[in-house]
């Protein structure tokens, strides 16, 4: 896979790992294809629960770049819309994975770096991690990733940071919401690890329904339609194989069969 290298692990463990350290993990076509076609892999695995995406090296990922920015400079309007439709694409596999996400971040996560890191579900970053939608000081805009990043951090703070194009830290990022933890960069590996371990004890079909039901339920009314949908939801997992196995192994102090240990 181009600028995309793939761990897996026996715990249903895949680790999703931006690799172009020669210009700071930024993305071009090929790599947004090397994503787009793992996560549509990744959709239909019923073995793997948990995706964990990352950097190596210093950075998570510089953004775009900048060669293929220049081919774009060339491109007309269909050329254009072709590209953005292929970026589209890719975020939106990543947003509706049924697997739990999370995203490690260190160093720099600019432009649509922070599109990606919008769609994860859990984000870890680095105190020295720095963020921009920087697009508006290249005369463009944060488009397709807009609707993720708005959905992540709220309208509020994007007109501000979509238009500013400013940088802004780690603990900034999480204080609009982008990041739920921030810790040092020594020990972000040993945090994200941590995390992964507590993400396994969950049974791994309430985790994939609890996140569609967030999808389903946000932003709606609180109308007689939300409410039978989410006690119809109740009702079908408490009749779950895995909800009887849960409650059973809860009251006979026990570990579920979803866990070894």
């Amino acid at each position: 896979m181009h600028g995309l290298s793939i761990e897996t692990h026996d715990n249903g463990v895949i680790d999703l790992i931006l690799d172009r350290t020669e210009v700071h993990n930024a993305f071009d076509d090929r790599l947004i294809k090397s994503l787009s076609d793992t996560f549509s892999q990744i959709a239909d695995d019923q073995s793997i629960g948990v995706v964990c995406m990352s950097g190596r090296g210093k950075n998570f990922s510089a953004g775009a770049d900048l060669n293929w920015m220049r081919r774009m400079a060339d491109y007309d309007r269909q050329q254009n819309l072709d590209d953005a439709l292929a970026l589209a694409d890719m975020l939106r596999r990543l947003n509706e994975l049924p697997q739990t996400t999370v995203a490690l971040i260190q160093g720099a996560a600019m432009g649509g770096a922070v599109g990606l890191a919008s769609c994860c579900d859990i984000v870890i970053a680095a105190d020295t991690a720095r963020f921009a939608l920087s697009e508006v000081r290249l005369g463009i805009i944060p488009a397709v990733i807009s609707p993720y990043v708005v959905a992540a951090i709220g309208a509020r703070q994007s007109r501000r940071y979509m238009q500013s194009g400013e940088r802004f830290d780690a603990q900034t990022a999480q204080r609009i919401g982008l990041v739920h933890e921030v810790v040092s960069a020594d020990a972000l590996t040993d945090r994200g690890d941590a995390l992964i371990k507590e993400l396994l004890t969950a049974a791994p079909a309430a985790r994939r329904i609890a996140k569609q039901l967030v999808y389903n339920v946000s932003g709606r009314a609180i109308d007689e339609t939300v409410i039978n949908y989410t006690a119809g939801q109740i009702a079908d997992v408490r009749a779950s194989d895995e909800g009887r196995e849960g409650v059973s192994a809860f009251l006979d102090k026990r570990l579920p069969n979803w866990r070894s240990e």
